[in-house]
């Protein structure tokens, strides 16, 4: 019996990562980088990338695994929507109604807060604060701000979002 692990991280997203080394002044500075690499290549971190990380860059898993888990940003169990939609939580937005936005919107695609839709195009999920209280509530839809957010006005992402539709237009 093979106790070999498959490797998760490829050729490309290794040099990638090796190639901030020499922009950083340790090794370990280069962990959320690196995690952002996979994240954008994976949608998801898994638990054998941040072990492969941690070989690069020549730290203990446990130091990857520290900076993943203290941001909201990155999915550890499996891959995130090819669109993530962060609705606002700060009290600003809460307070116009984000709570009833992430409710309705997830109504709309067949899912719960946290899940993606059943063809992998749409996550719909709480972030903190976006920075733009101006302009609440708002949404984070991939990169894209998305201001005044409501039932009436939703998200590009919500309405090119078909629950029937395998074709992938987001």
């Amino acid at each position: 019996m093979s106790t070999a692990t498959t490797k998760i991280l490829t050729d490309e997203m290794v040099a990638e990562i090796k190639a901030f080394l020499p922009r950083y002044p340790s090794k370990q500075a280069v962990t959320l980088p690196a995690l952002h690499i996979v994240n954008d290549k994976l949608r998801y971190v898994p638990l054998q990338a941040v072990v492969e990380i941690a070989e690069i860059l020549e730290l203990a898993p446990a130091q990857v695994q520290d900076t993943l888990s203290f941001y909201g940003y990155f999915k550890q169990d499996k891959p995130h929507g090819e669109v993530r939609a962060w609705v606002c939580r700060s009290i600003a937005c809460a307070l116009r109604g984000a709570d009833e936005l992430v409710e309705h919107m997830c109504h709309e695609a067949g899912i719960k807060p946290g899940e993606c839709t059943p063809n992998g195009k749409l996550t719909i999920e709480f972030g903190e604060c976006l920075g733009a209280c101006e302009m609440a509530p708002c949404v984070l839809e991939g990169e894209v701000l998305v201001a005044d957010v409501t039932h009436e006005k939703p998200t590009r992402c919500l309405l090119n979002t078909n629950k029937d539709d395998d074709r992938g237009e987001v």
